[in-house]
């Protein structure tokens, strides 16, 4: 009786046995492969921007910078930071940490998974002043790039609850995806409540972030789509010499001929896909559009926090919008010269005082590549402020932080009823 049960599930104990020692043994799958690093920092793969194993090495080496942002990242063209830095064999290499709907709440677990890394590092951060609408990070965003990993180390490093762990975790508990997670609603509630995540729960989550970390490390080098080719191809198109004159006209050149089918400065395969199609329904669509109340600016403030805390050297890019499409649709240029202010406030006001503010170069040809993203001209002028800063040593900056930023009054206020400034 005994050899025929053992016939029947001995198999299956042997398998879970197995699968155990994989999951949960000490031993280590390597993704320290420079090769793995390279297809890793253009694919923005989903796999990456949620794991640690990857990009905490790649970062780590010194051998790539850390650039945080989303879409605008992903379109590649010969002033592309990436193809830039390949053709005049730059002392760094971009790592894009960002893809289509990555805005603060991501970028945020993304850099507090990889705090040694780090420290006291250079990193390049774009704002996109689209992610600030009424509701800040949509629930399909949030789904897309949740990292279940990074938000249980999050979870299980606090040792005292601040300010911003209590804000953290009501925002997370808006999300649906979040609130099915019964052991996760268990210990952010803890949170919410000043107390340090604690009980059953909490034992759950550390044997279950053992099992996603393994996990990790074993595929996340899988299925990666890197855009290195393409990159390469950009590369090649550079004159040998990096001169800014000659690549300006470039990029014009490039810029005219990329947008020949539209009247509004819009990369022809954008346009054709995405636009054309509802020319007539998007005018003056964008008329009510508002990016001077949403959460996104206590989302932002996480990650000028968490900046802070490693002693991170960051360099804040903010693009503007297409001019000919901002007119086409409606949307405010005093309400984005607002943005910029509120934006600028937050930053200035605690010691982020490298800042580039490309809002009114809006009216600059071929500076985007659509209706939202740098283009040619844009990535070209900012490179100006991304190879200095990258290429020569940068001092720490002294920070002065405020919790006043996590507030909805903050949130809400209107660029003309900002606080005075305080004197530094």
């Amino acid at each position: 009786m005994r050899k025929q049960l053992w016939m029947i599930f001995g198999p299956i104990v042997c398998a879970l046995v197995i699968i155990g020692a994989v999951f949960l043994a000490p031993f280590f799958t390597s993704t320290t492969s420079p090769a793995v690093w390279q297809n890793a920092s253009s694919s923005m793969a989903a796999n990456v921007l949620r794991g640690n194993s990857i990009k905490n090495a790649a970062i780590d080496s010194g051998e790539y910078v850390p650039f945080f942002g989303s879409s605008e990242l992903s379109r590649i063209d010969s002033f592309h930071p990436s193809a830039l830095a390949k053709a005049y064999d730059r002392n760094y290499t971009p790592f894009l940490l960002g893809a289509p709907g990555t805005q603060s709440l991501t970028q945020f677990m993304m850099m507090q998974s990889m705090e040694t890394e780090l420290e006291n590092k250079p990193v390049v951060f774009i704002i996109s002043p689209q992610w600030f609408v009424r509701d800040g990070l949509k629930e399909d965003y949030f789904n897309a790039y949740f990292s279940e990993l990074q938000t249980y180390q999050w979870v299980l490093n606090i040792k005292n609850v601040t300010s911003s762990d209590q804000y953290l975790a009501s925002r997370l508990l808006q999300y649906e995806t979040v609130a099915k997670n019964q052991a996760l609603v268990h210990v952010l509630k803890q949170i919410q409540q000043n107390q340090v995540p604690s009980g059953l729960s909490r034992t759950k989550l550390e044997f279950e972030s053992r099992i996603l970390a393994r996990e990790d490390q074993l595929f996340s080098r899988f299925g990666l789509l890197s855009k290195q080719k393409k990159i390469d191809k950009a590369a090649k198109q550079l004159p040998q010499t990096y001169d800014y004159a000659a690549l300006e006209k470039l990029a014009n050149t490039q810029g005219k001929k990329s947008t020949s089918n539209n009247s509004f400065e819009i990369d022809n395969h954008f346009y054709t896909q995405r636009v054309k199609k509802n020319i007539h329904r998007l005018k003056g669509s964008q008329k009510n559009y508002n990016y001077l109340t949403s959460p996104e600016y206590g989302d932002f403030q996480l990650v000028l926090e968490e900046l802070a805390k490693v002693h991170a050297k960051p360099l804040f890019i903010i693009p503007p919008v297409n001019e000919k499409w901002q007119a086409y649709t409606g949307l405010s240029p005093k309400m984005l010269n607002g943005f910029s202010q509120k934006i600028n406030y937050q930053l200035h006001e605690q010691g982020f005082d490298q800042v580039v503010d490309f809002t009114k170069e809006r009216t600059i040809p071929y500076f985007m590549a659509d209706t939202i993203h740098l283009g040619w001209r844009g990535w070209l002028e900012a490179d100006r402020y991304i190879e200095p800063f990258l290429t020569n040593e940068q001092p720490t900056p002294v920070y002065q932080l405020s919790n006043d930023f996590y507030s909805t009054d903050w949130q809400k206020v209107k660029p003309n009823h900002l606080p005075e400034k305080t004197e530094k």
